[in-house]
C-alpha cells in the first residue's frame, strides 16, 4: 500500500463508529494490517450463507446489498460491512456485489486477533466502544 493510499484508508477508518475513539497510531496499526482488494463491476464481494471472515471497508466504487434477490442497500466509499464477524464467526445474512469497479480494505478476524493480542489497548478502546453502543440499543428502542 502506497503512501496516498494508506492515508486515505487511515481516513475512511477513521470515521467508522467501531474505531473512531482510537488513536491515529493505532488507526494506521488496524490499517496496515489489512489487504486492499479490488473487485470487477458484477463481481461477489461475499455470498449469503457463507461464513463470515471479517470487516469490509469500502475504498472506492459502489457495492449493492441483496437479500433474497432483491437489492436492500447500496454502499459506497467510506460505508463498510461485517465488523461483527470480527468477534462472532456467523453465516453471511446477504449477498455484496459490486455494482462498479470497487476496492475495499478486508480485514479478516484471524489478522484482527493477531493484532489485538499485541495491541491491548485497542482492543480496551474497541470493546468501550461496543459497549457505550449496547447501552444505546435500548434507549433507540424505546423512543
Amino acid at each position: 500500500m502506497d503512501k496516498s493510499e494508506e492515508d486515505k484508508v487511515v481516513q475512511r477508518l477513521s470515521s467508522v463508529p467501531l474505531f473512531s475513539n482510537l488513536s491515529g497510531r493505532q488507526i494506521k496499526t488496524i490499517a496496515g494490517t489489512g489487504a486492499v482488494r479490488k473487485y470487477p463491476a458484477g463481481g461477489q464481494i461475499v455470498t449469503k450463507g457463507e461464513k463470515g471472515i471479517g470487516f469490509y471497508l469500502v475504498l472506492d466504487g459502489q457495492l449493492e446489498v441483496r437479500a433474497n434477490g432483491r437489492s436492500v442497500a447500496e454502499l459506497k466509499a467510506g460505508d463498510f460491512f461485517g465488523e461483527m464477524a470480527l468477534f462472532e464467526e456467523q453465516d453471511r445474512t446477504a449477498d455484496v456485489v459490486a455494482k462498479s469497479a470497487a476496492q475495499c480494505l478486508v480485514l479478516s478476524r484471524w489478522e484482527f486477533w493477531a493484532l489485538m493480542s499485541k495491541e491491548p489497548e485497542v482492543l480496551r478502546s474497541l470493546m468501550a466502544e461496543l459497549v457505550r453502543r449496547l447501552r444505546q440499543t435500548p434507549k433507540a428502542l424505546t423512543e
